[in-house]
């Protein structure tokens, strides 16, 4: 099985008429205000997985600001796990600044999400503020053992729309604060990994943290995948192709030359993901 762990799906409205949501949306406007940003809808996902090979892909939108577009935007995730079920698998995408983000995250769940994320602060670092705006989630994710998706980026190297002024130090005190949750950092976790050589402290913190490979054609030379492995273990990391932003088949490509055994590829590409989402026994 191939599980493609990280993608973002529109609505139709949303899609044909972007520029009326940037309004009090900084990130979103950022992100997607040139009109090479792609978007795409549920149903150009499931057909770019049939091209790929990819039989299950965890969905989900945008950590919107206004409340009401966060509705709109979980309520087409849920449609589109009602239009192709076993094939989408919905994530629960929520501002953890929101009002009752909870009661939000418990509607996703009964219409059937199996996790919380993309959780991401675009123009911000992970502060003080931002864990003790998470902490209400996390708690209740790890009550319900569900994996939670958190955006990071690399603090160093060129700039690009989405990338947030995040420090490695803040990444890891917030993987630390949470020791018991599933928690899956985006885009190779900022690379946090490489501090699991340490001898005191940051192994213990990241037992139970995995990480994505999204947007790694972009930012990474092939070599991350063995170097990964090899620090953060075969069993932590999942494939995400951060889908639109690129297709898969560059990952799998690039697997293909990354000098991996066929076992290791097989954990990245679905094994891992599916007992973090509880399907290995489904």
């Amino acid at each position: 099985m191939i599980i493609d762990f990280h993608t973002h799906v529109f609505p139709d409205e949303i899609r044909e008429n972007r520029a009326r949501y940037f309004q009090g949306e900084p990130a979103f406007e950022r992100l997607y205000r040139a009109s090479k940003s792609k978007m795409v809808g549920s149903d150009q996902t499931v057909q770019s997985m049939e091209a790929n090979g990819i039989d299950t892909s965890v969905v989900f939108g945008f950590p919107w600001k206004n409340p009401a577009t966060v509705i709109i935007q979980n309520d087409y995730v849920m449609e589109s796990m009602a239009r192709y079920p076993g094939r989408l698998i919905g994530f629960c995408c929520i501002d953890p600044f929101m009002r009752e983000p909870i009661r939000e995250i418990e509607r996703c769940l009964a219409g059937g999400m199996r996790g919380v994320g993309e959780l991401a602060f675009y123009e911000r670092d992970l502060d003080e503020a931002v864990v003790r705006a998470l902490s209400r989630i996390m708690v209740f994710c790890e009550e319900k053992n569900l994996p939670v998706l958190i955006h990071t980026n690399e603090p160093v190297g060129h700039h690009y729309p989405g990338k947030s002024p995040m420090t490695l130090n803040r990444i890891f005190k917030l993987v630390a604060g949470f020791p018991k949750n599933k928690i899956v950092l985006a885009h190779w976790g900022a690379g946090l990994f490489f501090y699991s050589l340490m001898k005191k402290e940051v192994k213990e913190a990241l037992n139970n943290v995995y990480f994505d490979t999204a947007a790694s054609p972009f930012l990474y030379e092939k070599q991350i995948y063995k170097i990964a492995l090899e620090l953060a273990g075969e069993d932590k990391i999942v494939f995400g192709s951060d889908y639109p932003l690129i297709r898969p088949e560059r990952y799998f490509r690039e697997l293909a030359e990354s000098g991996l055994r066929r076992k290791q590829k097989k954990k990245i590409c679905g094994k891992n993901a599916a007992k973090l989402l509880g399907l290995e026994t489904a």
